[in-house]
């Protein structure tokens, strides 16, 4: 599912991130920096990527603990009621991984975010001058 998501929103990451734009037009010509802006949108990508995959699984794991749980207590068998307190606990543990992931990756996508505005700024004062 994040995959397919993923792809589609990949497919369009040239217009959002407006690699190469102007470009038909001359504009931009001659100023070097396309190919690192390039290298750093596919590093941001992959990025994403990775975090969305590492969370999901995480997530899919955690489908598949607490169908346990929901087995165990329908059971009703006091040995299964026993073992969901661990399995809780896991899921719980599973969660506090999701939230690192997203922390992580929010930070990450800040810092890029203002790495860019730095570029853009640098690049903005250079042709004034």
């Amino acid at each position: 599912m994040v995959e397919a998501a993923m792809a589609d929103t990949c497919g369009n990451k040239n217009k959002r991130f407006n690699i190469g734009a102007g470009k038909a037009n001359g504009a931009g010509a001659g100023d070097g920096d396309d190919t690192e802006d390039e290298e750093c949108d596919v590093e941001v990508w992959d990025r994403l990527r990775y975090s969305f995959k590492k969370a999901q699984a995480v997530l899919d794991q955690n489908r598949e603990l607490i169908k346990k749980v929901k087995e165990n207590h329908q059971s009703k068998i006091p040995d299964n009621l026993v073992k969901n307190v661990g399995l809780i606990r896991q899921i719980n543990g599973n969660i506090s991984k999701v939230v690192e992931i997203y922390s992580g990756l929010s930070v990450n996508f800040s810092d890029t975010v203002r790495q860019r505005k730095k570029i853009g700024n640098r690049k903005v004062e250079n042709r004034r001058s």
